[in-house]
């Protein structure tokens, strides 16, 4: 142990959990979103790459997020397919945000939020 590690204490470097990610690209997708909810619950993160806030709120989700948890999650970088998220906002019903979460179930938005409130929800009561 260094003279510098006592003093400051020594960080430990912790590993980044990867999580399942489909990336959500087209407009076609959704209706494949669709139908796979009818038989297991779909969430979609609709994710800022310019946001400082949305990529805080992406790590404490990824940090928080349990592996074992049975759902299709699919990311959506709202800056590289805007035409994707504004069908979001239409066919769902809900209003533009970003960080946002959408849990979708039997065809349907049935839990939606957005920047912080993304790491403080248990959305997995939801699926």
């Amino acid at each position: 142990m260094g003279i510098f590690d006592s003093v400051f204490g020594k960080k430990e470097k912790k590993e980044k959990k990867a999580l399942p990610w489909i990336t959500l690209e087209s407009v076609a997708q959704l209706e494949e979103i669709v139908k796979k909810s009818k038989n297991k619950s779909q969430v979609i993160y609709k994710h800022s790459s310019t946001c400082g806030i949305s990529r805080m709120v992406l790590g404490m989700f990824t940090d928080s997020f349990d592996m074992e948890t049975d759902v299709d999650l699919y990311f959506l970088t709202i800056q590289n397919h805007r035409d994707v998220s504004n069908t979001i906002a239409d066919k769902f019903e809900v209003r533009h945000e970003s960080p946002q979460l959408l849990v979708i179930k039997n065809g349907e938005v049935v839990f939606h939020t957005s920047h912080g409130a993304i790491s403080e929800m248990d959305f997995t009561k939801y699926l």
